[in-house]
């Protein structure tokens, strides 16, 4: 099965403005996304997908490969789908262009889950929450899943609840999602035909509107713990894990 990696990325930020071409390390963060993409085993093109001419002349001059898309997409999803359309694959990575740190073999180990499934036609990621503060932040994406690890419900409240008086629990800190999605092409043409749905709306979370159609997601589980860059505190979290790797 062909597999192609597409890459949204657009300039504006409410949170951090143009931070596909923010530093890290010495090269721009698209850069950073597009090397991890490339290290996967099961990838046999990697795209971004951008509006923005700044954007779209970085990568050429990194070498990558990068395609305009319209400047109205009101979504990620939308935005790759525009270039999945006219590619010949089978699978679809959509692998967001704030995770610089992402690790190619989670990419193969989610693609896999698709690949060798025919059942499956989305999957992604989670991981253990470990810090309190990740559980609180609105930045950091929680789910929860059933015992085949489909996803139940994704929020940016902490998820699940916990009761108080379980000292003799001991109690998880919940899932966080991991900002990788892999669809079979099909699915995908199909999912951005579809209008944005009432909880996708409130929460801001696009995944959403996959669930509440009925479909499935399937949640990798991983150790996988790098930070996304969404804000400028996060950023710092990054540069600091890249100049100085343990």
């Amino acid at each position: 099965m062909r597999t192609a990696v597409i890459i949204p990325s657009r300039y504006s930020s409410t949170r951090l403005e143009g931070k596909p071409l923010v530093d890290i390390a010495g090269k721009p963060m698209i850069q950073r996304v597009y090397e991890a993409a490339s290290q996967a085993t099961f990838i046999d093109r990697i795209i971004v997908a951008t509006d923005d001419e700044r954007i779209f002349n970085t990568v050429l001059q990194f070498g990558g490969e990068a395609e305009h898309t319209a400047p109205h997409h009101m979504s990620g999803t939308d935005r790759i789908a525009e270039v999945a359309e006219h590619l010949n694959c089978d699978i679809v990575v959509n692998l967001q262009g704030d995770e610089p740190l992402m690790d190619p073999r989670l990419i193969d180990e989610v693609v896999s889950s698709v690949r060798d499934n025919e059942g499956i036609y989305m999957a992604s990621a989670k991981s253990p929450i470990k810090r309190i503060e990740d559980r609180q932040n609105p930045h950091i994406v929680k789910v929860v899943s059933d015992y085949n690890n489909y996803a139940l419900y994704f929020s940016r409240s902490p998820l699940p609840y916990c009761f108080t008086g379980h000292e003799r629990e001991e109690l998880s800190l919940g899932f966080r999602h991991i900002g990788l999605y892999v669809y079979r092409k099909d699915f995908l043409m199909h999912l951005v035909r579809l209008e944005p749905s009432p909880l996708e709306k409130q929460e801001r979370l696009e995944q959403l509107r996959v669930l509440e159609n009925g479909y499935r997601i399937k949640l990798v589980p991983t150790d996988y713990d790098a930070p996304g860059v969404d804000t400028p505190d996060d950023l710092t979290k990054v540069r600091k894990i890249m100049e100085c790797p343990v």
